[in-house]
């Protein structure tokens, strides 16, 4: 029997998960919040429904969306740089319990690194690293990952990134030409988009659930040295750093996920 996944959040991740994972003979059902993406849905072979969260309820037709599936991946950015005061945890407890509400038994969630403290020392987090970020961001994603967690209707992995990026949306243009950029000598976290690709089609094809990974490649040169070589070799206006204060930062140990999924990353820094 074909296995259907709906994927709540069909942008610049979700989209080509999806493409993948009907290459590799899913059933993909996806949401989106434009109108104006449906069509960009429908050509990719993917079941496209209107989709929003509010911290009132759910908007759309959620009921159709979720009917059938055997796994939703949960991949929506809390959005709270936009919105400081936004209640994303609420949002997602609606969702939560509508996935409850419809049986479905396997849930991924896209969870992020920044659940843990950067610190002065550069604590190496591995798998067992018990979240501790304090930041509104970490907070709320922590308090998601654990309400999934409770929930015993459904089995639940998480799988935690560090920055995402791709050759066309690489943090280091962002940073280009900026000046006294902070931590300096933070070691770095970063993550191709096709490696999460890869490792969420990995967790589903080998049905690895109630897991708690974290998902970074596994060097760490500083922020200076990555960020300021990478601008020289795409002939982009170099950064300078504030050297002045102490760094804090982390180093997230992937090696668990490595060895569950017997991975190596495709695409280096």
């Amino acid at each position: 029997m074909e296995t259907q996944i709906s994927i709540i959040g069909c942008g610049w991740l979700g989209l080509p998960l999806a493409k993948t994972l009907i290459s590799h003979g899913y059933k993909v059902k996806g949401s989106t919040t434009s109108k104006d993406k449906l069509d960009l849905l429908a050509q990719a072979g993917i079941d496209g429904f209107l989709i929003r969260l509010d911290n009132e309820g759910l908007m759309g037709n959620y009921t159709e969306f979720l009917s059938g599936s055997d796994i939703v991946i949960i991949n929506i950015p809390p959005g709270l740089r936009k919105d400081p005061s936004k209640n994303h945890v609420a949002e997602l407890q609606h969702f939560i319990l509508a996935i409850k509400a419809h049986n479905i038994p396997k849930v991924l969630y896209v969870s992020s690194t920044s659940v843990f403290k950067d610190d002065t020392h550069f604590p190496i987090i591995d798998h067992n690293t018990r979240p501790n970020g304090i930041s509104n961001s970490a907070k709320q994603l922590i308090a998601i990952e654990n309400m999934l967690r409770d929930h015993k209707s459904f089995n639940t992995t998480i799988i935690r990134f560090g920055g995402l990026f791709d050759a066309k949306r690489h943090p280091a243009r962002y940073l280009s030409g900026r000046q006294h950029i902070s931590n300096p000598e933070a070691p770095i976290n970063l993550i191709h988009k096709s490696d999460c690709i890869a490792i969420i089609s990995a967790i589903v094809k080998n049905n690895l659930w109630n897991l708690r990974l974290n998902a970074v490649f596994p060097q760490h040169p500083s922020k200076k040295e990555y960020y300021s070589a990478y601008c020289k070799t795409h002939d982009l206006e170099l950064p300078t750093f504030n050297l002045s204060e102490k760094s804090i930062g982390k180093i997230i140990d992937s090696s668990e996920l490595e060895r569950l999924l017997n991975y190596n990353f495709e695409h280096g820094l």
